[in-house]
């Protein structure tokens, strides 16, 4: 029997279930939630570069509960043509002429995060990745974006549907704010942290799985005072 005392705002992480029983695959109708967080040279995907991409796919443990997976991120050279609002690069500190910082052209760019994520797919039985971000449009705008100028097409993403952890940390929380958000269920922040694509993209995907394995919690409450009725 589970009682309130029981349900915390994290949730628990167990062990990953096991090889071939993919109960991802029936959670979100075929669909791998994962995780995405760009960086850009500003705010419209058809003339602002994309810098960085980072991407974590939520993973079930053998209880069904979520929990982020292993992350993929790259940097990513800007395409030629594109602009960058410097007032974008302040905000994000990202240095383009970093020694360290091993940018990729889009297309390899893309690869290296649709390889990682298509297998995560795989192995969880899913049929595609669906885009989860934290004003997911966003995201999904320059991804679409840069898959196009490269004539990608082996995109592992759905082209337009997302989920979003605005609407879900508005409910459960009554934030909208990242940070705010990822405060009140509990989650360390650190502002010197945010605005780099791995630590953004590794919030919102364990702020999705606190949101989730919340709800599963309840959920789980609520069938078993059912059943003791």
């Amino acid at each position: 029997m589970i009682d309130d005392r029981d349900i915390d705002e994290q949730g628990p992480r167990g062990t990953p279930a096991a090889p071939g029983a993919a109960p991802m695959a029936s959670r979100f109708r075929g669909f791998l939630p994962v995780a995405v967080d760009v960086e850009t040279g500003g705010f419209d995907a058809s003339r602002h570069a994309l810098l960085e991409i980072a991407a974590v796919p939520i993973e079930m443990d053998e209880e069904g509960f979520l929990f982020p997976g292993e992350t993929a991120s790259v940097h990513v050279d800007p395409a030629a043509g594109l602009e960058i609002d410097p007032k974008s690069l302040e905000i994000t500190g990202i240095r383009l002429d970093h020694p360290f910082r091993d940018a990729q052209p889009e297309r390899l760019a893309l690869d290296r995060i649709f390889v990682p994520v298509r297998a995560a797919a795989k192995r969880n039985g899913c049929q595609r990745a669906i885009l989860l971000g934290h004003n997911a449009h966003f995201d999904l705008g320059f991804l679409n974006a840069a898959i196009a100028r490269v004539g990608h097409k082996r995109s592992p993403f759905h082209p337009f549907s997302t989920m979003d952890t605005v609407t879900l940390a508005a409910l459960a929380y009554g934030q909208t704010v990242l940070a705010k958000a990822c405060q009140a269920a509990g989650l360390p922040w650190d502002s010197n942290e945010a605005h780099s694509a791995v630590y953004d993209a590794e919030r919102t995907a364990q702020l999705f799985c606190a949101v989730m394995n919340r709800w599963k919690q309840f959920n789980d409450l609520d069938l078993a005072r059912a059943a003791g009725e």
